[in-house]
């Protein structure tokens, strides 16, 4: 499979508009960016393509790596950055099954399903196909599976990508270093890991909420939603990964550090 990383930043991305921060000037200075969160999966021996999250930056994304436009799509959760670009399927795509979990939201009401498909109901080209977590199914000639992790206060899954030699990607999703057991089971022993790491563990002290899951006084989740770096790479770790890039991340890192190995930029390829 080829992996493509359309999306590699958090919700306001790299640059962030309006921003004159050393980070953002960086990456103008290096004429790289981290768009909102988009992974395009391609199965070379059917031809077809799976896209892991709707980007809101869809159009610009599609435009800048030339990649082709998805046969079927995985929605991990409702976050608009994760869920809004769906709409440009519109006049582009004829017809497209969009997988998502079954499990009902008890904040929403809803699984991220039926948020799907009513939030989309205009769209004839779009068609909701609930999945249960942990279970497998075919998705492109591929076999996927939803994960369950932890995103208050929504739910929210990353997903692991088998295709038929076994060669496997794992995408954490967004979430905090507080995985289910059975859920790191299943993204264990990855050919290559896309782990969520929005900043490094020091700028916990300044959210709100301070950070958690600490180890030998490190925290590895920044407030409640996501991993830190170091909460990243210890997950990594525990997991196995064959390689690893850390994605869904924010501006707050240092400009010295921000564009270093393992942190991901956009249009980076990887052949699994």
């Amino acid at each position: 499979m080829r992996v493509t990383l359309l999306g590699t930043g958090d919700t306001t991305g790299t640059p962030t508009v309006g921003c004159d921060c050393d980070t953002c000037e960086r990456a103008r200075e290096l004429d790289v960016e981290r768009t909102r969160f988009s992974v395009h999966v391609e199965n070379e021996r059917t031809g077809e393509s799976l896209l892991v999250d709707f980007s809101p930056d869809f159009r610009h994304q599609f435009l800048r790596e030339s990649v082709p436009l998805p046969d079927a799509g995985i929605v991990t959760h409702i976050h608009f950055d994760h869920l809004d670009g769906l709409g440009n399927c519109y006049r582009l795509i004829d017809s497209l099954d969009v997988y998502a979990a079954d499990e009902v939201d008890p904040i929403t009401g809803a699984s991220v399903a039926e948020t799907v498909a009513e939030d989309y109901a205009y769209l004839d080209q779009v068609t909701a196909r609930p999945q249960s977590p942990l279970e497998p199914f075919d998705a492109c000639g591929f076999t996927v599976r939803l994960v369950p992790v932890e995103h208050p206060p929504l739910l929210c899954y990353g997903l692991t990508v088998e295709n038929e030699a076994g060669a496997k990607l794992s995408i954490t999703g967004d979430t905090s270093y507080g995985i289910p057991e059975r859920s790191r089971e299943a993204l264990a022993d990855p050919d290559l890991l896309l782990a969520d790491a929005i900043v490094p563990a020091r700028l916990c002290e300044r959210h709100p909420k301070g950070g958690d899951h600490v180890h030998g006084g490190v925290p590895y989740t920044f407030g409640t939603k996501h991993m830190t770096r170091e909460g990243a790479l210890a997950l990594a770790d525990e997991l196995d990964a064959d390689r690893t890039r850390l994605v869904h991340l924010a501006h707050f890192y240092d400009a010295d550090e921000a564009f270093a190995e393992p942190l991901a930029v956009d249009g980076e390829q990887f052949v699994v």
